[in-house]
């Protein structure tokens, strides 16, 4: 288990140095620049109902399972936080917009999700990021004061963001 905890953080740091060496191209995503030119972003519908099964996945999750599964159903059941909550691992390079890009790859009209995006079961920043959007979440805060929060905590600390717009 300790060997894959090792491999795992090895690799998160190989994806920091990649992010920090490309420098204008990671910084051309993030800051007051980036959220000026971005487009309003259509409110997405909560998914009701049961959630369909989670990714199946080759590697150990990042996290315990339990949080994982708490995170991806928070992602499909509150999307009207986290689609206005940014991502801070460099995934806005894979087409993320948003941290939950990072869990619910398509929805349904209806809002039902249709297809989970695996990234989030192996990041850890990813897992973290919208751990930290839900709990603010249950504790009454609102998406624009879970924004803020959220862009205090990693902002500082991680060289680019996905593309989020803020909310209205």
């Amino acid at each position: 288990m300790i060997y894959k905890l090792i491999a795992v953080a090895a690799v998160g740091l190989t994806s920091s140095v990649v992010l920090l060496a490309a420098g204008e191209g990671a910084q051309a995503n993030s800051g007051p620049r980036a959220a000026t030119q971005l487009a309003a972003v259509q409110p997405m519908r909560p998914h009701v109902g049961p959630l369909p099964a989670l990714p199946r996945v080759s590697f150990e999750p990042s996290r315990p399972w339990p949080v994982v599964q708490q995170v991806y159903e928070f992602a499909a059941r509150h999307p009207e936080v986290l689609q206005y909550v940014p991502c801070y691992c460099g995934c806005e390079r894979q087409g993320h917009t948003a941290n939950h890009s990072c869990f619910v790859k398509s929805r349904a009209a209806d809002g039902r999700v249709t297809e989970w995006d695996s990234h989030g079961v192996g990041c850890a920043v990813c897992l973290e990021v919208g751990k930290d959007a839900m709990e603010l979440f249950n504790k009454g805060t609102k998406p624009g004061a879970i924004r803020e929060a959220i862009d205090r905590k990693y902002a500082s600390h991680f060289p680019s963001s996905t593309p989020t717009p803020r909310p209205s």
